[in-house]
This record gives C-alpha cells, structure tokens and sequence, in this order.
C-alpha cells in the first residue's frame, strides 16, 4: 500500500542491506580486519599486571630512589601563621603555601610569603571562602602550607650509611612512642651525637608529621628516618649482622655507668614514656640498661632518655 511507504521503518535506509555488498559479485562476506596478537598483560588496561607497572613507573619518576611506599601515607596542610612560619623556618619540604587575599598585612604572613618564594614553592593567593572549604572549616587564620609524605627509609639504607661512614653503627629505634615532638626531638639528638637513623614502627606509632619535623629543627633533611613493618624481627635482623641491641628500662640489667658496650655497633631502644618496652621488643634486646636517676624521678620523658644515653655513647666514643 502507498501509505504503507510512510510507516517509521517500511523503508530501509542506505547502506544497511544485509548481505552482499557492492564489489563482492555476490560469492563472499564482507572480510573482517584481525586485531593483531593479544597484547602482554601489563599493557592491558585495568589488568592488575598493568596497575603494578604503572604504579612502579610512578615511584621510579617519583625519584624514591628504591623506598618502599608506606600505607596511608597523605600529604599533610599545616594551618594557622604561628605553625606555618615556624615550619618554613625550620625548612620543612613544601609544595606549596595558600594566602587568603589581603592577609600579608600580618608581618608573620608576609614573612611566610617571603620564605616560600626564597624556597621556590608555589604560593596561591585566594579568597577566604575558598581557604574555608580547602581545610573544611578549621581555623586556617588566612594561611596553609601544604606538605607532601615523608619518604621514609628502608632499615637496610640506615647499616649502608654506618658502613659508608666508617664509624660503628649507632641506630636508635623508638618502640610504641606516639608523640611526634618526641619523635623529632630523637631525630635531633641522633644527629647531634652522630648517628645513622631513627627505625620507628610502621602502626601504632608517631610519624614524620610537620610537628615531627618542626621539633627535629630542620635535623630530619639530612637523617634518615626508616619505617619497620615489624619492628621486632627488624631488631632481630640488626643483631644477626653484629649489632647490639641496648633497650632503655628502669629496671635494666646494667646501670649506664657500667655499660661497657658502647663503642661496639649499637642500637638503643626506647619505649614510650607509659608502657616502656613492649614484651617482644624487650625480649629481643641482648641487654636492658637503666639510667641512674635520683630517687623522686620514676622515669624520663622518651626523647630526653634518648639523649642522655646518645650523649654518654658519644663521650665514651670520642675517648676510645
């Protein structure tokens, strides 16, 4: 029927005929082009072996020079003008400082300002709003200063650097201390009294926050700081290649003033200031040394322990 021709779909449109086309004289199919040889698996997207190459070629451009990332690792902001000056003044590594519009007329600002220009980081001036929602309300006083992770250690890279230095290892590691202004102040003290690095545990511990840094007095750029998976099996892997292993305890089997030890390779370990050395840790140390103290003193603050023993080892190593 004629009007059968204006129904929607009576009519086939050009170029949809089924079967032979124009050229094919009628006898064969259409040919189908091949795709070629199935690509490996790292250069299929979405396939796991492509995720792990691609995350590999990240840390490799990265420049981690062979660290292994840590979990949980977010780049940190450090608000308000008091914190963000004291941290480019320290020279805490920042990528970049964020100023709301007219708040260099501060002087601590406008000195922040300067710091990360001589710094070469990025500074982004902004409106208050924006600021607000960036920190998600927190009081910020009209400065950010953004802070990438810290890249951590390996436990191995801190026996390459006493080897390299030709001095006996000297390694202090930090068991269950949550505080990161004793963190930095242990990373301080090590560097003052020559030693290698700091070993802290990956959970349940302080990290290199800009506290940590902050409080390390700009001492955390040149000392490696090593992030243990395990912190006891790591021990345990420094005394099977000749370190001592020295826990800090009150009631430890020697007196410092009888450690006789302290110009060998050593490792002191401390625990925090309320549990001490955990069980593990405790077992896995060759000798516990206490630190004479009056007797109204129950115990020192982590960091200063640290230091005092690092001082004494310091002192017996210049006279040997």
């Amino acid at each position: 029927m004629a009007g059968n021709s204006r129904r929607r779909g009576a009519v086939r449109k050009e170029g949809t005929k089924k079967g032979a086309v124009v050229g094919s004289g009628g006898q064969r199919r259409r040919g189908l082009e091949g795709k070629g040889p199935t690509p490996p698996a790292s250069s299929r997207k979405g396939h796991p072996a492509q995720r792990r190459a691609a995350a590999k070629d990240r840390r490799a451009a990265a420049g981690t020079r062979g660290r292994r990332p840590q979990d949980g690792e977010v780049p940190e902001t450090v608000l308000g003008r008091n914190p963000v000056l004291e941290c480019l003044r320290a020279g805490v590594p920042a990528t970049a400082l964020r100023v709301v519009v007219g708040a260099t007329a501060d002087e601590r600002v406008a000195e922040s300002v300067h710091l990360a220009a001589d710094a070469g980081l990025s500074i982004l001036e902004l409106e208050r709003g924006e600021l607000d929602r960036i920190t998600g309300g927190a009081l910020h006083q009209g400065v950010a200063l953004q802070i990438p992770p810290y890249e951590y250690a390996h436990p191995d890279e801190l026996l390459e650097a006493a080897s390299e230095s030709g001095r006996p290892a000297l390694i202090v590691a930090l068991d269950g201390v949550t505080d990161p202004r004793n963190l930095g102040a242990v990373v301080r003290s090590v560097s003052a009294f020559g030693g290698h690095g700091v070993v802290i545990p990956q959970r349940r511990a302080a990290g290199m926050t800009a506290v940590a840094w902050r409080t390390s007095a700009g001492t955390a750029a040149r000392l490696p700081v090593a992030r243990a998976t395990n912190l006891t099996r790591t021990l345990r892997e420094y005394a099977q290649t000749g370190l001592m292993i020295a826990g800090l305890d009150a009631e430890g089997d020697v007196s410092l003033d009888e450690f006789d030890l302290a110009t060998d390779p050593l490792v002191i370990v401390t625990g925090s200031e309320g549990k001490g050395l955990s069980r593990l840790v405790r077992e896995s140390c060759d000798v516990t040394v206490s630190i004479p103290m009056a007797r109204e003193v129950e115990s020192l603050n982590a960091s200063v322990a640290a230091g005092v023993v690092l001082a004494e080892v310091a002192r017996r190593r210049r006279q040997a």
